[in-house]
């Protein structure tokens, strides 16, 4: 953005970006704890190793096909406030707000404070610090990533890409002496998948919480390079490569484990690097996971706290986040406030015996919502805007957005559903009404 005719405007993002760096942002946000962590959740709700893979493919297919929607949204409309500013245009700001709340407290904390988590599992092998070993690690990661954070954009962005880069090698390697471990005998496979899969949604569920965050590119529109299309090279580039790891990485799991192996395992990248490495795995396994761990945080926390600055801007109760620091490149007191909650949400879940299992369940329903609200904003920024060019039009409209869509609706459902089975509902509703509250009270002075 510019000002009107003397370089550029003071507070506000700029382009700073490159197309590789976009990409690695994605890479970090999507490669996190979950691919660790939950291949077994996937592996026992599908059933069998046919419906497994069918899972994991699905999962990629419809992550391309949502990409395609966002790069047409985040091409035409760039904005740092990613969906929340889609959200605003289609329905107006009193829907966007809530999309900006739950991003505040939920959908964007809330895998921040399960990869936190995931790291100190991970680290608690190498170096215990005690009965509460997990905790003091993710509370510490959180700490330090938010600090990396403010510090500056160039140097936030900078560690992201060698991050990125090396857990993508550390994964290869995982994946690599999977393969070198003689097969573990698994079930006959099948000409054909079995006649049904029950939990198929939820095992969706599991496996595009392993792929999400790629729509965080959104947030990141604005500050890209190499004009509007740039978005969509650097959402193509990133999902092949996860997709291409993930493939591999779960076939090496089920290879080393076997299908039983993996579907009781509670550390499958662990014992298989343990089984193929020796001692050294160990090690090897905890640098790995502790790498995606520290790249999905930091990519999650420099596009989550965009949206808690778009939120600001719109909204004077809450407008002391949308300070942007030029100097800096960044929205400091965005990026504290994300901090904060996401160190609360990691001592809520220090109480729960699963505490990964537990975020997960009460901010699926949640993430999934308002993602198909997004999604239907397509269809309405279409109408609406019909005069506006689309640098990149979502190939084979209207198609591809229905299927995104619906691919919304039913996880949504899904996880709803699931969530209400583990008494996890009451606390995404919590947590709403409380964002309920405060849009009244904006509302009440005339905000």
């Amino acid at each position: 953005m510019t000002s009107s005719g003397a370089g550029p405007a003071p507070g506000v993002p700029l382009p700073a970006l490159s197309t590789f760096d976009a990409a690695m942002i994605v890479c970090g946000i999507v490669i996190g704890g979950g691919i660790f962590a939950l291949p077994p959740l996937v592996a026992s709700t599908s059933g069998s190793v046919s419906w497994m893979f069918f899972a994991w493919v699905l999962g990629a297919v419809l992550t391309l096909v949502g990409s395609l929607c966002y790069a047409e949204l985040a091409s035409t409309f760039p904005h740092a406030g990613g969906d929340y500013h889609f959200l605003t245009r289609a329905f107006g700001r009193d829907v966007s707000f809530f999309f900006g709340w739950a991003r505040v407290v939920v959908t964007t904390t809330g895998p921040t404070a399960v990869h936190a988590y995931i790291f100190g599992d991970y680290a608690s092998r190498v170096l215990p610090l005690g009965s509460a070993s997990s905790a003091i690690y993710a509370v510490l990661v959180v700490a330090l990533l938010t600090a990396l954070n403010i510090f500056g954009l160039k140097e936030s962005s900078r560690t992201q890409n060698v991050i990125t880069l090396l857990l993508i090698a550390g994964m290869v390697l995982v994946a690599f002496g999977g393969f070198r471990i003689p097969a573990v005998p698994s079930p006959a496979p099948t000409a054909q998948l079995p006649t049904s899969s029950p939990l198929l949604g939820l095992a969706l569920v599991f496996v595009l919480f392993t792929y999400g965050g790629w729509n965080e590119a959104a947030y990141i529109s604005a500050e890209l390079r190499g004009g509007r299309r740039a978005i969509l090279k650097a959402l193509l580039a990133a999902i092949a490569v996860i997709t291409g790891l993930y493939l591999v990485f779960v076939a090496a799991l089920d290879i080393g484990l076997g299908f039983e192996g993996l579907k009781a395992s509670h550390a499958p990248a662990a014992e298989v690097a343990e089984r193929a490495f020796g001692p050294f795995g160990r090690t090897l396994i905890a640098t790995v996971v502790c790498l995606s761990v520290l790249a999905s945080s930091n990519a999650t926390m420099i596009v989550g706290a965009r949206s808690n600055y778009a939120l600001g801007l719109d909204w004077p109760i809450v407008s002391f986040m949308s300070r942007w620091d030029r100097k800096r490149d960044v929205p400091v007191a965005a990026f504290l406030v994300q901090g904060a909650i996401t160190l609360a949400l990691v001592v809520f879940a220090a109480y729960e015996q699963n505490q990964v299992r537990t975020i997960v369940e009460f901010t699926a329903p949640v993430f999934w919502f308002f993602f198909l609200l997004t999604g239907i904003s397509l269809f309405v920024l279409r109408k609406k805007y019909a005069h506006v060019a689309r640098p990149y039009p979502v190939p084979l409209y209207p198609l591809l957005p229905l299927i995104f869509v619906g691919t919304c609706g039913f996880l949504f459902w899904s996880s709803f559903w699931y969530a209400q089975s583990q008494h996890a509902l009451q606390v995404a509703a919590g947590v709403m009404a409380v964002g309920l509250v405060l849009w009244i009270i904006a509302r009440l002075k005339g905000k």
